[in-house]
């Protein structure tokens, strides 16, 4: 439906997609929610005073729901995508699905929307302009990936909402999260994303787990629009993304904040160049989470990386950046207690501390003992004591 009178903003769109297999696989009642969000102000929904409305209510064909999805993103005003359905994984090809009508655990892949789909069709939209609200259930098979890895849909789009484990035999959850949403809209009040999540999330204390969403990117210094050649200007942000991260880091969601930061450091590549200096420095911060994660290896293998980016563009062998990257490699790489992967890093640590030997007199002989010292134990042995 068109509601409202064209802005000077442009209209927006909002598409309500409500989904789940038909039959005993049905672990949401995904459409029930879909009443009473028709029953919202318009510019609530929309984030404008005119736009379209558009409702899926469980449908069919995974190519028919993409293509419906494909014409909301295009359009250049607002968006906000609302979901209620269930997720799914697909153990062969490792990817998030949301189910639709006709899906069927062996017919996944061809009849369910793949979450990258979506994911790829809202990332040519210009950043914060797309909001996507989401109350979804997570099969069996799916929750336990999703605590550990969490769930986004990239930068420049706010994602807000929750997850909830399958509910019990015999049972059917009711997307609860949107109605919440619902209610705080017909009650006349239109509040900022962040408040309005925690409203809604505040309303349901207490009524089980759920893994909460919300990633807010849209804060992020993307480049703006340049001639060829120009490099991309960041506007002033509203908030710095490293603080969030290290706190979730610190509070054990190791796999959600190295994927958020793997991200940033995606779009800084984009932006500046795989040697840029944003680039080498979510690098960093990649190589720091591993080390909090309790990962040495990966670390190791992080500050490695970002040692010979930092060399690649042309920093000095004795920069403090680049002494202090190689350091940190050395200090993680002695922390690996596999023996396979200690042996398999130690080539590479070798060479970089021979071109950046640092300041601690015999570290390169340090690595080079070591390293000997692994080969000499059996291939059996798996660990350092």
């Amino acid at each position: 439906m068109i509601t409202g009178e064209t802005t000077a903003t442009g209209p927006g769109t909002a598409l309500l997609l409500a989904a789940a297999p038909l039959g005993k696989g049905r672990l949401i009642d995904a459409t029930r929610v879909l009443g009473t969000l028709a029953a919202c102000p318009p510019s609530s929904l929309l984030g404008t005073a005119a736009g379209t409305v558009v409702e899926l209510a469980d449908p069919t064909e995974q190519q028919a729901v993409l293509t419906r999805i494909r014409a909301a993103a295009a359009a250049p005003g607002p968006l906000t995508l609302l979901l209620a359905g269930q997720l799914h994984h697909d153990a062969r090809q490792h990817a998030l699905h949301l189910a639709l009508a006709r899906t069927t655990p062996s017919t996944l892949r061809y009849t369910a929307l793949p979450w990258a789909w979506l994911a790829a069709e809202l990332k040519p939209r210009r950043p914060g302009t797309t909001t996507v609200l989401a109350d979804l259930v997570a099969a069996p098979d799916t929750w336990q990936k999703l605590c550990a890895e969490g769930l986004t849909l990239g930068l420049g789009i706010s994602l807000y909402g929750r997850v909830t484990p399958p509910p019990p035999r015999h049972r059917t959850a009711t997307p609860a999260y949107l109605q919440a949403v619902a209610s705080i809209w017909r009650s006349g009040l239109n509040p900022p994303l962040t408040e309005l999540h925690a409203k809604a999330a505040a309303a349901l204390a207490g009524q089980g787990e759920a893994l909460l969403l919300a990633a807010d990117t849209t804060h992020a210094p993307f480049p703006t629009h340049a001639p060829p050649g120009t490099p991309p200007v960041a506007p002033a942000t509203t908030e710095d993304p490293l603080p969030a991260l290290l706190a979730a880091a610190r509070a054990g969601q190791h796999d959600q904040a190295a994927a958020l930061a793997a991200r940033w450091e995606g779009w800084a590549v984009q932006a500046y160049g795989p040697a840029s200096e944003q680039a080498i420095h979510w690098l960093e911060v990649r190589a720091d989470l591993a080390r909090v994660a309790g990962d040495p290896a990966r670390s190791c293998e992080l500050w490695m990386a970002a040692v010979d980016a930092r060399l690649t563009r042309h920093q000095a062998p004795d920069a403090p950046e680049v002494e202090a990257a190689v350091d940190r490699a050395h200090h993680q790489w002695q922390a690996v207690r596999d023996a396979a992967r200690a042996r398999a890093l130690g080539p590479r640590l070798v060479a970089l501390r021979r071109r950046v030997p640092g300041r601690r007199p015999g570290a390169t002989e340090a690595v080079q003992r070591r390293l000997e010292f692994l080969h000499t134990m059996p291939q059996t042995l798996s660990t350092l004591r």
